[in-house]
């Protein structure tokens, strides 16, 4: 009951998601496991490159708890995430409110796509999204000619983009990975028109 694919996507909207998880400075106590605390949410309205929502599901953690270096990271605590929803609630808020399973949805590399199967497989949860995700990374990595990837603050100095808000924040880093989807779109676009 993991997958949940429809044939074709809607093309109104695009979804970015960025995903926060629990974190050690080296590897996880002993019967701990990474997993996410935080699902930042970003749609991008395809037709004019507008980022429309901004959004931040805090998610409870079953399997482990914010370490310090976690807290130093993300700036999320212990007793915010401990506020927040299942992670089985947090895919249904996103197949329910953001018609994820409908939709195209990107991610700044594949680590969020990973992160979603993985947790979904383990704990037998419907998989929130459809098939058609964008890796990001790869995007920025091809179209600019790169030899090799680039981290996101690097592609939005690329880019010349501002940063908005805190870097490693899933809201934050969802809003931020939106808006350079958003100018990739806009002047692919535009370089077609013109060469047309």
């Amino acid at each position: 009951m993991r997958k949940s694919y429809k044939v074709a996507s809607l093309l109104d909207q695009l979804i970015v998601i960025d995903v926060e998880a629990t974190c050690w400075d080296g590897p996880p106590p002993t019967g701990q496991e990474a997993e996410i605390i935080e699902i930042g949410v970003c749609t991008l309205e395809i037709s004019t490159g507008r980022r429309i929502v901004r959004h931040s599901i805090l998610v409870k953690p079953e399997k482990s708890e914010v370490s310090p270096f976690c807290t130093e990271l993300t700036t999320l605590t212990q007793s915010q995430v401990a506020q927040g929803v299942s992670f089985e609630q947090a895919c249904r808020i996103l197949r329910r409110k953001f018609r994820a399973g409908d939709r195209v949805w990107a991610s700044y590399g594949d680590y969020d796509r990973r992160q979603f199967d993985k947790q979904c497989r383990e704990r037998e949860i419907l998989y929130p999204f459809g098939p058609s995700h964008i890796n990001i990374k790869n995007l920025v990595a091809l179209l600019h000619g790169l030899q090799r990837e680039v981290g996101l603050l690097d592609a939005m100095r690329l880019m010349q983009l501002p940063l908005e808000g805190t870097h490693h924040r899933g809201v934050d880093d969802a809003w931020n990975t939106g808006m350079l989807l958003s100018k990739l779109i806009l002047q692919r676009r535009e370089a077609f028109q013109t060469s047309s």
